[in-house]
């Protein structure tokens, strides 16, 4: 019969944020799949846990996936972790959890912190539609072809940065969106824990003259709604015509013409007519 995968969440700074059911499940599995074992060692020691380990990260995904999931399959029960946060989340074990899909593997989710989510919630600009982004790339073409894409994207955007890539990824973001509003995190949960309130400018004059350190989370306003344009009686009949070249009739053109402009069909028939 085969065993389970768990998904656990781990502490994103404060080893406080484990939770209880996470202590009781790394405890309870036959193995833990990390990104960096020397990373989750140091939790493991912290809460007494003693398991065997294998790396599981980026750059052996695809040969320690399978051995993982064959193991599984066999009965054992494994436990996957990121070096900090949820798994998954710009994270590795995305694929780990695809291949138990694939193989009909039990996977089950024992959530935690989310370094993303907690700076959003933290931002102060709008939590009710959000995209995560994550990392942009390094190349800098593929990097603005991004930012292009999310140009006139309304939701507030989250991005994560590494401290010696914060300033060019600040102006790039500068002169993608232009100056809009940022919230930018970082030490999440730690001792230097920090969020600054600004706009793209104010972050670029501000770490042009400080040396940025952590991790930060870059949480970015989204564009602004476009306001519709407002359409004239004149500009509805002459697309009402539009349409009747296009082949409609008189009335049906009127009827179009009235459901994409708001006026009503009566009004741009006699227009129509007038003419």
């Amino acid at each position: 019969m085969s065993g389970i995968l768990y998904v656990v969440g781990t502490p994103i700074g404060n080893l406080s944020d484990l939770s209880p059911r996470a202590v009781d499940t790394l405890r309870a599995v036959d193995f833990i799949a990390a990104e960096d074992t020397r990373v989750t060692l140091k939790l493991l020691n912290h809460f007494e846990i003693k398991k065997p380990m294998v790396s599981y990260h980026e750059h052996n995904l695809r040969e320690r996936g399978s051995a993982i999931i064959s193991r599984i399959l066999a009965g054992e029960t494994a436990a996957v972790v990121s070096d900090a946060g949820m798994p998954c989340i710009s994270d590795p074990g995305e694929d780990l959890v695809r291949l138990a899909a694939e193989a009909g593997v039990p996977t089950v989710v024992i959530p935690g912190p989310s370094a993303a989510v907690s700076a959003l919630c933290l931002s102060g600009l709008s939590t009710s539609r959000f995209s995560f982004e994550g990392f942009l790339s390094t190349n800098r073409h593929n990097r603005l072809e991004h930012l292009n894409t999310l140009l006139h994207d309304t939701h507030t955007l989250i991005f994560y940065e590494a401290p010696h890539k914060l300033l060019t990824t600040l102006h790039d973001l500068r002169d993608a969106f232009g100056n809009r509003r940022i919230s930018l995190c970082r030490e999440l949960t730690k001792i230097h824990e920090e969020v600054i309130r600004t706009d793209l400018d104010g972050a670029i004059e501000l770490f042009s003259e400080k040396t940025p350190k952590g991790e930060f989370v870059l949480i970015v306003e989204g564009a602004s709604p476009e306001v519709p344009k407002e359409t004239t009686l004149d500009e509805a009949v002459s697309r009402a015509k539009e349409l009747m070249e296009a082949g409609l009739k008189q009335t049906d053109a009127a009827k179009q013409a009235a459901a994409e402009t708001g006026f009503k069909k009566s009004e741009i028939y006699a227009a129509l007519l007038a003419d």
